[in-house]
């Protein structure tokens, strides 16, 4: 029971211990006596020891057999520990060489590289220092037109220069090349010289085409470089033999050029009388014909204009002596021709010495006034002699506005050089420009209106003033100035002044209003067709012309209907006064002036219509006026429909009767 007890005990102390298993159950049930189990389990355990005992021995070969194989792996093991030892003491040295390798690997790695960049930098400056025989042969035996001369004189070049570079360093290599360098330099110079001088002295031939050899120049203008570079006193005397050459040839060309190009023009000139305010006399009026084929006309602009437009940039005009029906030109064609071979010319030329010489600025500058300052003297001293007896005041200033073209072409072309010359040529024309157009506002003002013809059409004075300033205005709208616009409005005022005197001859002021709408009307005309409709005079003019037509209107209106226009302007005076009580009081006054105006108002409006048309030349002004004196007439018209009374009003002529008798004198032009 004890047992028992004992076993609960354990089996409780013991929770690890299954209860589950099956001897400890079947003891448990069938109240077994332990110590008999215990003793039997003790059997069994003595059996199954003295089992194993036997198997043991038994297997006793094997065992020692096993323990044998056990000593001999511990040995093999053991063999293998030292021997791994061996390793990690020799992977220590070697890691230690590796390092050690490694090191020397990088020390290598970098004297290779210093060894090749200084075998690169040697190879070249042997490359760079040595004379191969290609190049000797090349320089002592090609032509300088080859290509080959002008490959190896560019490596020639480079190799003077480095030489010249590593001397300074004391390389004693430079010696040993220096005395060849300077042999083959000498031969290359001399070859160039030959060559440009041979190149230069094809400018001089007759009838030779000097841009061909400047081209030939430019292909090889290296030639000129090296000997600048290597040789300056065989580049002087290349740059002055090629100054001089050309300076004669431009001025020759040009010199022979301007004095036959000058027998072109037109045999008769301008003079001190052909001015706006000088009297005609006999057959040397304005619109001559017979003058005209070998005069340019004074006043009119005509086409010569086209020098600033199409003729601008058109081929020079080329002399030929030999033609019989030569064609004869206006000064400002022929200088035109003359200042655009010169623009042709000097701006090939100054970008021509920019590249060739190398010159720029200042330099570039001074190159070129030696070259061309003969030949822009003649030319300066060509137009002085002609502008000292020039009358032609448009001649003059189609010059001057040429010259302005003609620099801004040469801005285009980036060529400044020519600057100074018209700047020279503009003081030359400015002064004699504004001294003519002075003579002619003087001329103008110094007219004296006795002397003319007693007409009320368009003066001959007045045309003349209109064709010239609608020829300066028109010209001067690309460049305007200061001085030509204060010129303009000085003779604006005198021909003014004039048309005034003239109209005071009239004893009417209907006949002076039609001579004022007559002459403004054609002035008006002339400068609308040359100027735009914006210019300062064409709108100065249509402002005075309508001043002049509303009177006019007013005039004409007056004898017929002079009657209603003083009751329409006496009743709304009435009116704004507030005095409209007035109006009833001249009732019989508008009763008789509605039975005047509805007897005669289809007969006065018919010799409105006659005397009108008959009184300007223009039908188009003609036709305006008439126009606008009927729309004056139809509201004056209304304004006196609204002032009478309704038995006034029931007597006056519709309007709509009126308006379709207007419109049968309407016209269109």
């Amino acid at each position: 029971m004890r047992d028992k007890t004992n076993m609960i005990n354990m089996t409780e102390d013991n929770p690890s211990q299954p209860l589950e298993d099956d001897v400890v159950q079947e003891v448990l049930r069938t109240g077994k006596d332990l110590r008999e189990y215990s003793k039997q389990v003790e059997k069994e355990l003595k059996e199954v020891e003295n089992k194993s005992i036997q198997d043991y021995i038994k297997e006793s070969q094997n065992i020692v057999s096993l323990h044998n194989q056990i000593t001999a792996c511990d040995d093999i093991l053991e063999r293998m520990e030292s021997m791994l030892m061996g390793f990690q003491s020799d992977l220590g040295s070697i890691s230690s060489e590796i390092v050690y390798l490694q090191k020397k690997s990088v020390s290598m790695s970098q004297q290779l590289h210093n060894r090749q960049a200084i075998r690169g930098q040697l190879s070249q400056f042997i490359d760079d220092i040595s004379i191969s025989k290609g190049l000797i042969n090349a320089i002592l035996d090609s032509p300088v037109t080859e290509k080959e001369f002008l490959t190896n004189l560019n490596l020639l070049n480079h190799k003077i220069n480095f030489v010249k570079e590593h001397g300074f360093k004391e390389v004693k290599a430079c010696q040993d090349v220096k005395d060849d360098l300077e042999k083959l330099k000498i031969k290359a110079v001399s070859k160039i010289r030959s060559y440009l001088m041979e190149q230069i002295s094809k400018f001089r031939k007759p009838m030779a085409n000097y841009q061909i050899p400047q081209n030939a120049l430019l292909k090889y203008k290296f030639f000129f470089e090296f000997a600048l570079a290597n040789e300056r006193a065989v580049a002087q005397e290349v740059y002055a033999e090629y100054t001089d050459t050309m300076s004669k040839i431009y001025f020759s060309y040009f010199k022979y050029y301007s004095s036959r190009l000058m027998k072109l023009q037109y045999e008769e000139s301008a003079g001190k009388d052909d001015l706006i305010g000088h009297e005609e006399v006999g057959q040397r009026g304005l619109f001559h014909k017979a003058s005209l084929k070998n005069k340019s006309t004074v006043f009119t602009i005509g086409n010569r204009g086209d020098v600033l437009t199409s003729q601008l940039e058109a081929p020079i005009i080329i002399p030929h002596s030999a033609q019989k029906n030569v064609v004869k030109h206006p000064f400002e064609a022929l200088f035109r021709s003359e200042q655009y071979a010169l623009v042709d010319n000097g701006c090939r030329e100054y970008l021509f010495i920019c590249e060739f010489f190398m010159v720029q600025g200042k330099e570039a500058q001074k190159l070129f006034n030696q070259i061309m300052g003969k030949t822009l003297a003649l030319l300066a001293k060509n137009l002085e002699t002609f502008v000292q007896n020039c009358y032609d005041t448009i001649a003059l200033f189609l010059c001057l506005h040429l010259i302005m073209h003609y620099q801004l072409l040469c801005h285009k072309r980036a060529v400044p050089a020519l600057d100074d010359y018209w700047e020279r040529m503009q003081s030359v024309i400015w002064p004699r420009f504004e001294y003519i157009f002075r003579l002619n506002i003087t001329s103008v003002k110094d007219c004296d209106p006795t002397k003319f013809n007693k007409e009320m059409k368009p003066h001959y004075i007045t045309r003349r003033y209109a064709e010239f300033s609608a020829a300066i205005v028109g010209i001067s709208e690309n460049f305007p100035s200061e001085l030509v616009t204060k010129l303009c409005a000085e003779l604006l005022e005198e021909v003014e002044f004039f048309i005034l005197r003239m109209a005071a001859i009239f004893p009417q002021r209907k006949e002076q209003l039609i001579f004022h709408i007559n002459n403004y009307d054609m002035i008006l005309s002339v400068l609308m067709e040359h100027t735009r409709d914006s210019s300062r005079e064409a709108e100065h003019f249509r402002e005075q012309l309508s001043q002049w037509s509303t009177e006019y209107v007013e005039e004409i209106l007056s004898p017929h209907f002079g009657g209603m226009i003083q009751f329409v302007k006496e009743g709304e005076a009435f009116v704004e006064k507030g005095q409209a009580d007035q109006l009833k009081k001249q009732e019989s006054k508008s009763l008789a002036l509605v039975q005047s105006f509805s007897s005669g108002w289809k007969r006065s409006l018919e010799v409105i219509n006659q005397e009108v048309l008959s009184s300007f030349p223009s039908l188009l002004t003609g036709s305006t006026l008439l126009q606008l004196a009927f729309t004056q007439l139809v509201q004056y018209y209304h304004r006196f429909h609204k002032l009478l009374t309704p038995t006034a009003k029931a007597q006056l002529t519709n309007i709509h009767h009126i308006m379709v008798e207007i419109k049968k004198y309407k016209t269109s032009y």
